[in-house]
């Protein structure tokens, strides 16, 4: 049986580690992915601020799938027809599937701020990010003074509005960060202890916050009242928005055009297509948008498709009730947000340097 995985996320690292411990003779597996390297999301802010070489925080996929027997393909899905079994790749190829499974991530809505051209940075895909992170710094450390407009009121938002005043900051120049948060405000998803702590932090940096939505024009971005924010760069860290070939690809989609997935994170129109990660979207509105969801979810989607080749029982992803976030708050802290609870200091750094640096290590290791 032919099994393509495509993408090279957190779930599937785990499919493949699976793989690698328990090779399937029946199973033929290829994994699509776009790059060699898969960043972890998680490392980003610290990697911003000096603290992490690229080495520290992106995993190389190639020994992994060389372990697990598995064919590598360095490309992108350009196109699916569900209904087929069929996958155009960029380099216009075909790739038929018995077997499929999901886990490209998403992209960074910019509906909004697309008139910033060039003046415009998306945190996804994370490595296109890094990869422009590195010019953009080198020029505003050689300003006297540089103006960074950070869009965006989720964890990601606030986390990179702290990472880069910090960066820019230690290069020695004037730097001011503002950070727009959107109608939703800061770190809606998180209790309020948690809001005032991040806040706080924000306050304790420098950064302005706005909590307004932001168009971009060409200069910076534009208040609804309009108020001009001018900026050298803005760093969007909006909203999840779909990949552009699923939206003709048949299969079954949510609203807002993720893969619409049970509780198997199986394909509610196709049984034999999974999804897993940002590319996916549980119809019981069990699980948010979450990389933490997408790592817990790693082994039941490796039974999953293993059991489906097999024709035997599947198993429910169950999202706990709670789920423990920390957040970067400094060069050197970090917030602490589980269910009602929140917490600040040096030590929770130090515990999610440790889980991230695991995470990472786990994967090298093979």
């Amino acid at each position: 049986m032919r099994l393509v995985l495509v993408g090279g996320g957190h779930a599937h690292l785990i499919v493949l580690e699976a793989l690698a411990k328990r090779r399937e003779a029946a199973l033929d597996v290829t994994l699509v992915t776009p790059s060699r390297w898969q960043y972890y999301s998680g490392m980003l802010p610290g990697w911003i601020m000096g603290r992490y070489d690229n080495g520290d925080c992106r995993v190389d996929v190639r020994p992994l799938a060389s372990q697990a027997g598995v064919r590598l393909i360095l490309d992108r899905v350009a196109a699916m027809d569900a209904d087929r079994n069929l996958l155009c790749l960029g380099d216009g190829s075909h790739l038929e599937y018995d077997l499929l499974s999901l886990d490209t991530g998403s992209e960074t809505n910019v509906e909004w701020l697309a008139s910033l051209s060039e003046r415009l940075l998306t945190v996804k895909p994370i490595e296109q990010f890094c990869e422009l992170w590195r010019k953009v710094f080198n020029q505003l450390a050689a300003l006297r003074s540089s103006r960074i407009v950070v869009v965006g009121g989720g964890a990601a938002g606030a986390e990179l509005s702290i990472a880069v005043k910090t960066a820019l900051s230690a290069a020695d120049g004037e730097c001011s960060v503002t950070l727009v948060t959107g109608n939703s405000g800061l770190l809606s998803g998180h209790n309020p202890m948690v809001q005032r702590h991040m806040q706080s932090a924000l306050e304790a940096a420098g950064i302005t916050i706005l909590h307004e939505r932001a168009a971009g024009v060409e200069d910076g971005v534009l208040l609804p009242g309009g108020e001009l924010v001018k900026a050298d760069f803005v760093i969007a860290a909006t909203g999840a928005r779909p990949s552009a070939f699923l939206a003709r690809s048949r299969l079954g989609l949510s609203d807002n055009g993720f893969v619409a997935v049970d509780s198997f994170h199986r394909s509610v129109s196709h049984h034999n297509v999974f999804a897993a990660g940002d590319v996916s979207a549980r119809l019981d509105n069990a699980t948010t948008r979450s990389g933490v969801h997408a790592v817990r979810a790693g082994p039941i989607l490796a039974h999953n498709l293993i059991a489906a080749a097999k024709d035997r029982p599947l198993r429910p992803y169950r999202a706990r009730q709670r789920s423990l976030y920390l957040l970067v708050s400094g060069p050197d802290k970090a917030i602490l947000s589980w269910g009602g609870l929140g917490a600040v200091g040096r030590w929770a750094w130090c515990w999610k340097d440790r889980i991230d640096r695991n995470f990472i290590k786990r994967f090298r290791q093979g």
